[in-house]
């Protein structure tokens, strides 16, 4: 056993905790959603937005949005908890992120608040930690790349445990962004669909505590890739996605078979869903039953891996026989592989794979197993 995630919990725009979170995302519930029409001249924009009171921070430096979520997700598990098992000089933060807060520069012209590091640093500061910190920001990939160097921190003893973290809020900058590229959507997105149109933007925040050779969720492998095609969209012949894919199974001694359920990227852009079908039927086939929860929480950017991950390990420890559901219009793009999202039940879930691809042609996988002393 290596790195293993012992407690999590996130917000979103489906609840203000991971059990909510969880009920309402294996319910397929995607209503919870609002429509702006004051961003966007003559344009509607459909947003998760986490409508729930967040806790105030009183620290000017810190006191943006994104920090906000996160001081929610941090309300639980307990990180003194974690500092009286290791030591504040111990644990070490990893926050992945894309937005911090520039929105909140804009207005305030403080530049703490367009830093990147400014989440990694404002869990630092909140709790007195004095290990390493970092920020991970390379876009819709960031949250799993945590991942990935958390356990590099674990392995070469740099710190007994890390609190992994991914944290983003609704930005104008990248609403006007998808929305030049013309893939931002006022309709529910549609992943895989033959008239798919665009993403729905969400905000969340998700914390894990990665500790090494304990109880929990073992993080039986991560993997990243580059493929360098073109700044924006994805390479459409899916090559080092799959080797993403491919190389993930490998480190963690597991055949494509092995996997039971594969949360998708699926974003509901053509190019990204062209390139996600062709990737996971080049390794899985059509056999794999895989859902995008994207029309569920939105897509969350920086933290979309991380929020993805959450579901996956409350989907793992609570499972009874369904997955999450592939909320879309039924009507599957005949001109792209046919991948297995039709199936709402399993017979088991024992392992999942999880991917997200970002800008640049960042790819990443994280497999993830229920330990076995649990």
């Amino acid at each position: 056993m290596g790195a293993t995630i012992t407690k999590y919990n996130a917000v979103c725009n489906l609840g203000s905790d991971i059990n909510t979170i969880f009920q309402n995302a294996i319910a397929g519930n995607d209503t919870c959603f609002s429509i702006s029409d004051d961003i966007i001249r003559g344009k509607s924009v459909r947003l998760g937005r986490a409508e729930f009171p967040l806790p105030e921070i009183n620290e000017e430096d810190y006191n943006i949005r994104c920090n906000r979520l996160l001081l929610k997700a941090l309300s639980n598990p307990d990180i003194e908890s974690l500092i009286l098992k290791y030591g504040r000089e111990n644990i070490a933060v990893v926050c992945a992120t894309t937005n911090t807060g520039v929105d909140e520069y804009a207005s305030t012209k403080n530049p703490m608040h367009a830093k990147i590091s400014n989440p990694a640093e404002f869990i630092r500061y909140k709790y007195g930690l004095k290990n390493f910190i970092t920020s991970v920001s390379t876009a819709c990939s960031s949250g799993i790349k945590a991942f990935t160097i958390a356990e590099g921190l674990l392995e070469t003893d740099t710190a007994k445990a890390v609190i992994v973290a991914g944290t983003d809020a609704v930005s104008r900058v990248p609403i006007f962004g998808f929305d030049s590229l013309e893939i931002l959507s006022g309709e529910p997105s549609d992943p895989f669909g033959r008239h798919r149109h665009g993403i729905n933007l969400g905000e969340a925040s998700a914390v894990f505590f990665v500790e090494k050779d304990a109880g929990g969720i073992e993080i039986l492998s991560t993997s990243e890739t580059t493929d360098s095609y073109h700044s924006t969209t994805p390479d459409p012949e899916a090559g080092e996605a799959v080797k993403a894919i491919r190389k993930a199974l490998e480190k963690a001694g597991l055949k494509a078979k092995d996997i039971d359920y594969i949360n998708l990227h699926g974003t509901g852009t053509k190019a990204n869903d062209l390139m996600e079908a062709k990737a996971v039927y080049d390794v899985f086939g059509a056999q794999t039953p895989a859902s995008s929860t994207k029309p569920l929480t939105g897509h969350c950017l920086g933290s979309a891996g991380s929020i993805e991950t959450a579901l996956c390990c409350k989907l793992l420890e609570s499972f009874d026989g369904r997955i999450f559901p592939h909320k879309y219009s039924g009507d599957y793009d005949p001109d792209i592989a046919g991948i297995n999202i039709s199936q709402t039940r399993v017979d088991k879930l024992d392992t999942v794979l999880s991917t997200s691809f970002g800008f640049g042609g960042t790819n990443t996988a994280i497999i993830l197993r229920k330990a076995k002393n649990v």
